[in-house]
């Protein structure tokens, strides 16, 4: 299926289940785009950052390569995702990944339409490769496959039940190569 140009999905997706808020007027307070051809493992992403003259970035990148093969509902879901985690960056001004704020709104707008699913994780076909890394919950003894080491990642299940789901340092995962010895 042919890419859809996402700014009209964008601004659409903003009216019906954000208020508007991700825009000032007819300018959005984020750039949205397809990626270059690289995003192969993740079918997109929100990140907010400096750009080289010191001034705040925003931006929302979909996988090209990911999302060209799959139907529109595809594309629409992913977007939705990634606004959702803008929305509660810029409007909420909330540190957060997919906790509370996030289904909460994930669950709005499920519930507001039944074009297309949002999902905290997409059932995309993705080429999968071995894990690199182990993280090891010291708690609970949860293991899970990471690609590269997070810093401070800790396990989201001990968490929300020893710490009312606020992060706290006896949760951060441990890391185990998961690579074959030599």
């Amino acid at each position: 299926m042919p890419l859809v140009p996402l700014l009209p999905l964008f601004h659409r997706f903003n009216r019906e289940y954000f208020n508007g808020a991700l825009a000032i007027g007819s300018q959005p307070l984020l750039s949205v785009r397809w990626s270059d051809g690289r995003l192969r493992k993740t079918a997109g992403f929100y990140r907010r950052g400096l750009r080289v003259d010191g001034r705040n970035s925003c931006e929302i990148v979909l996988s090209r390569p990911l999302l060209e093969l799959l139907p529109q509902t595809a594309t629409e879901s992913t977007l939705c995702h990634e606004m959702i985690h803008a929305w509660i960056d810029l409007v909420l001004q909330v540190k957060e990944s997919h906790g509370p704020n996030f289904h909460a709104r994930m669950a709005a707008i499920n519930a507001a339409q039944n074009q297309f699913q949002v999902s905290v994780r997409h059932q995309f076909p993705v080429p999968q490769t071995p894990p690199r890394w182990w993280a090891v919950c010291p708690r609970c003894g949860l293991r899970s496959p990471y690609q590269r080491r997070v810093h401070r990642a800790a396990c989201r299940q001990c968490c929300d039940r020893h710490y009312g789901g606020s992060w706290h340092a006896s949760c951060v995962f441990v890391y185990e190569s998961a690579l074959p010895e030599a």
